[in-house]
């Protein structure tokens, strides 16, 4: 697959759920040759997938940020914390490097939210807001640095 974008959070936990809600935005954009999974974390099943994609985008929500979201690139990185049933995306990649020979081009983002830890469902005005801002940029992202991903489809 081309693009495999990972939304993981926890969406009855507030804006912690901004990872699942943005993943979601994007399966209904139904881009071409894009896999989403939309998950409550970062596990070591996630290492096959990440090994048969060319390029993985791992979004979550950002507590504390001071910009409504924030994009980077991410690397395997081997000293990361795999022994758990959690993982962070740098453990998710270095478990697809050591089981399966493979290191994709890999980001991280991760949208600002402000209402955190409780119980409730649904997304805050600021996460919201956050939420659109990021979808634009990510798909004018894949548009600007040609990813082969068609958005040809959107409506």
């Amino acid at each position: 697959m081309d693009l495999l974008v990972i939304g993981y959070g926890n969406a009855g936990r507030g804006d912690d759920g901004l990872g699942p809600a943005f993943a979601e935005r994007l399966a209904i954009a139904n881009l071409k040759d894009c896999y989403i999974d939309i998950d409550y974390q970062l596990t070591v099943e996630h290492a096959l997938q990440v090994a048969d994609a060319q390029t993985v985008l791992f979004a979550d929500a950002l507590i504390g940020g001071d910009t409504p979201f924030r994009f980077a690139p991410v690397q395997a990185d081997s000293a990361a914390d795999i022994a758990s049933h959690s993982l962070l995306p740098e453990a998710v990649l270095a478990l697809a490097e050591m089981l399966y020979g493979k290191t994709p081009e890999a980001f991280v983002l991760g949208i600002q939210g402000e209402s955190f830890g409780e119980v409730a469902e649904g997304l805050s005005d600021l996460a919201h807001a956050n939420l659109d801002l990021a979808e634009e940029f990510i798909l004018e992202w894949l548009v600007s640095n040609k990813k082969n991903v068609s958005l040809a489809s959107r409506a």
